[in-house]
């Protein structure tokens, strides 16, 4: 799924499992077995943050509409301590925010030693609506691809393991569950006109994550494209993708600061 030289979007096959021969009730039995490793890696890395160290996770998620960002948020974050977790949904910008560089608001919610931060959407917003609504100069679009290049180089260098992921939904599955979300009135609220107006510009979509895929995937910041059919598929990829990234780390449980056989005395004796 790790975006390399050559890698093309429109070849990816948005309904397989690679990886993965199981069916969705092995998926299902797989994520729930992920679950208990991946939070106990999570308070491996909180536990050293809160002892003075500096890493930390960063999860990136993007997608078309109703690809399933929320159901990763809820299936896989989810399964973590949220106090360790550090969440930024990334909306339409404020007039405050459109006031100074796009990266500005970025740079706020970035985590902090042994958290691990879930950008739903991120900066790439500015180089994808940006490039298909036209909303910025080309040059100005150019120019963000670079920025963002040097942010999350910056990120990398200071100790936080980027993990980018793109949930590749197909056409004919996002129009399935627009249609779903106007049929089920528990789902009215999740539907907003303006995704058929996005819906419309699926090509030029397309070509834009091309684009994004081709200038910033890099070795610092890699690109992960995970199939997005199956939901079932898509978070047991993306808990696997976030494990991996936290076993990298050779993450073991902190020594104490203290002697801790004169504490073990000292509470005996209180």
């Amino acid at each position: 799924m790790r975006v390399g030289e050559g890698f093309r979007l429109a070849d990816q096959d948005t309904g397989s499992t690679p990886g993965f021969s199981g069916d969705k009730t092995d998926g299902e039995q797989a994520l729930d077995d992920g679950a208990a490793i991946l939070a106990d890696l999570q308070e491996r890395l909180f536990a050293a943050g809160m002892l003075g160290e500096r890493r930390s996770v960063l999860l990136v998620l993007q997608a078309m509409d109703t690809a399933g960002k929320g159901g990763i948020v809820t299936h896989v974050v989810g399964q973590m301590n949220l106090g360790g977790v550090r969440y930024a949904g990334f909306k339409n910008p404020t007039h405050e925010e459109l006031a100074h560089d796009f990266l500005w608001r970025i740079w706020k919610q970035v985590p902090g030693a042994g958290e691990v931060g879930v950008f739903d959407r991120s900066h790439y917003e500015d180089v994808l609506i940006g490039r298909v609504r036209k909303l910025a100069p080309d040059e100005e679009i150019e120019r963000r691809y670079d920025a963002i290049n040097a942010f999350e180089r910056e990120l990398a260098e200071s100790g936080t393991t980027i993990v980018k992921v793109m949930l590749h939904l197909s056409k004919d599955q996002q129009k399935e569950r627009l249609a779903s979300r106007l049929d089920r009135p528990d789902k009215h609220w999740k539907y907003n006109p303006s995704d058929v107006d996005e819906r419309l510009r699926w090509d030029d979509y397309q070509d834009a994550y091309q684009i994004v895929f081709d200038r910033t995937s890099t070795s610092y910041a890699p690109w992960y494209v995970v199939p997005a059919d199956r939901k079932w598929y898509a978070r047991l990829a993306v808990q696997h993708l976030l494990i991996h990234a936290l076993e990298e780390l050779g993450l073991e449980w902190p020594a104490p600061n203290y002697d801790l056989e004169a504490e073990r005395g000292r509470l005996a004796a209180s």
